[in-house]
């Protein structure tokens, strides 16, 4: 397993590459198993996750201080928990966690999450076997989802290019605009359409309008009108 995780590093990256870690490099025997990264191709930066012996989520700062080095020394720059940055003009998120899921059932370590204020999300953590976009802006990057490869920054613009374009001046169609006429005021009208909503899993209305999913937004809508929650 690890050779053959090492050589698909190394067939993608590049020795001058900058590759964002999102956390949970190496378990096992840590000074063999973090000592094996130096092997990996690329300036490498981490951003801890839980399992890593540097996050501030479940290591001790002594804990933190004396397992540092051996990161380092394996050709690691940590980072903070939580990134935030722009790409090509659009701002993003990177963090281990997503803003809600988790692989058990118990949302762990929400201290140490990002706040959802709607920035595209760069994540791992979930151990999902689905790679990429899922609700309206968080992307899981996660190895076990890509092949056991790292994931070309490529792909991850196209995905943030399809958001801008989903942001746009998005059409209202005729059924949506009555309903929230009867609903709300105007501003709040539009405050709802741009607000992650729990009757579409925490999707904004407005992005899966330009998606095409006009149904799923007029079922939100009549679950509101008839005063419940799905």
């Amino acid at each position: 397993m690890n050779t053959l995780m090492i050589e698909r590093w190394n067939e993608l990256v590049g020795p001058d590459d900058i590759v964002l870690h999102l956390g949970d490099l190496a378990l096992g025997p840590i000074e063999q198993s973090v000592g094996m990264t130096a092997q990996l191709h690329g300036r490498r930066l981490l951003v801890p996750g839980n399992h890593d012996r540097v996050s501030r989520a479940t290591q001790s700062n002594r804990a933190i201080e004396r397992f540092r080095p051996m990161y380092e020394d394996a050709g690691w720059a940590v980072l903070p928990e939580v990134i935030n940055g722009h790409r090509r003009g659009s701002r993003l998120v990177a963090s281990h966690y997503p803003y809600v899921g988790d692989s058990t059932g118990v949302e762990r370590h929400s201290s140490h999450r990002p706040g959802d204020s709607g920035i595209p999300l760069l994540h791992g953590h979930t151990h999902d076997r689905e790679f990429g976009p899922h609700g309206s802006h968080e992307f899981h990057v996660g190895v076990d989802a890509f092949d056991f490869r790292p994931v070309p920054f490529e792909v991850i613009d196209r995905w943030l290019g399809s958001l801008s374009g989903a942001r746009r001046d998005v059409p209202i169609p005729n059924e949506i605009t009555g309903l929230l006429d009867r609903l709300y005021v105007p501003s709040a009208a539009q405050a709802w359409l741009r607000g992650h909503n729990a009757n579409l899993d925490g999707a904004r209305p407005i992005d899966l309008l330009a998606l095409g999913r006009e149904c799923d937004v007029i079922d939100a809508l009549m679950i509101e009108l008839q005063g419940g929650m799905g």
